[in-house]
């Protein structure tokens, strides 16, 4: 089933905030709930996060009293602001917002406001669509970099979980693994919120791909001990130079990588790409809360003492000068990132 899917008039999404103890499918009613839902990692992973944005507009359409198209504009415009709020790193967020609205935007001659609201439900839902097609071709151009015998080192989560449907990173590995490549995974636990140890080595089952959990600071030796031949992870935002912003723990990742000549590759749509950003010190750096660091318990008792502090940014980013290169649906772009990323985003 998919990640996130309209259903009886209502968002339904899997909650990955209970995963792997608990399988449940959430139902949304209003765009504030869905805001709420993407701020609390009920849905989390930058392609799923545009599409349940896209949803809860639709929501907002059917939640506005309007009976006029211009009153029905403003309303949305106004939940727009909300969602693009929940999150502030994934570009596919407000990407898919935008791209709505410019719909709405479009009709704003049209007479009956039902017709708008039937037109964003529809957008939203070919959004959604699309973006299982486009994780399939991302996922033809990757797995063609997994040679036979390959052991991969897998961060976060970048799988169905993290889309629509299918996967980015982990939809490589996936369609390797379907084409009859004998993989290996060693799935970074991903810290704090453990998205690698919780979601990855849940959907890998579900797969019938042999994995194996390791905690984050062990990728290096894995690597220089020469036991993993590639790294792949997805992305959340990708500047115009090939910096590419991802779940916090991936630059270090990326470094050891490099200094053992282990190629290291982003998965990414282009929507994840962001032109209007020249490189990735521009990139906004959402800092959660710090509840989730000093919340973790070992043997069943805080791993912090009492009054600990503690910093939490959720994201990272990798120079491009780590990066091998960033698969995309239109294929593998390869440095220099600054001009062949613009190729495949016009394409």
């Amino acid at each position: 089933m998919r990640t996130v899917f309209w259903e009886n008039n209502e968002l339904k999404m899997i909650d990955q905030r209970i995963l792997p103890a608990r399988f449940e499918v959430l139902s949304y009613r209003g765009h504030k709930e869905v805001a709420h839902a993407i701020t609390d990692m009920v849905v989390r992973g930058a392609p799923a996060i545009g599409a349940a944005a896209a949803f809860g507009l639709a929501l907002a359409g059917y939640e506005s009293a309007s009976t006029s198209t211009e009153g029905l504009i403003a309303d949305l415009k106004a939940s727009a602001a909300v969602l693009k709020a929940s999150r502030p790193t994934a570009v596919n967020l407000a990407w898919a917002v935008d791209r709505l609205m410019r719909v709405a935007e479009k009709m704003k001659d049209e007479r009956n406001a039902d017709t708008v609201r039937a037109a964003i439900l529809t957008e939203a839902q070919n959004l959604a669509d699309e973006d299982v097609a486009i994780n399939k071709r991302m996922a033809e151009h990757g797995a063609a970099l997994i040679n036979d015998g390959d052991t991969i080192i897998h961060h976060c989560n970048t799988g169905a979980l993290a889309t629509v449907d299918w996967g980015t990173a982990l939809g490589v590995i996936r369609t390797a693994h379907e084409q009859g490549k004998k993989i290996h995974v060693l799935v970074d636990e991903t810290r704090p919120r453990l998205q690698g140890a919780r979601l990855t080595a849940w959907e890998l089952e579900q797969y019938g791909i042999p994995y194996e959990i390791i905690s984050d600071n062990m990728s290096g030796y894995f690597l220089k001990a020469g036991k993993a031949q590639k790294v792949f992870f997805g992305a959340d935002r990708v500047a115009a130079n090939g910096d590419v912003a991802n779940k916090i723990g991936t630059y270090m990742l990326s470094l050891a990588a490099k200094d053992n000549n282990v190629p290291a590759y982003a998965v990414v749509p282009t929507s994840t790409v962001d032109l209007s950003l020249a490189h990735g010190g521009l990139i906004p750096i959402e800092e959660r809360n710090t509840d989730e660091v000093l919340g973790i318990q070992f043997q069943g008792e805080p791993i912090a003492p009492k009054n600990a502090k503690a910093r939490n940014p959720a994201f990272d980013v990798t120079p491009n000068r780590l990066l091998s290169g960033i698969v995309t649906e239109n294929g593998v772009v390869y440095p220099p990132f600054d001009v062949n990323l613009k190729k495949v985003v016009k394409e």
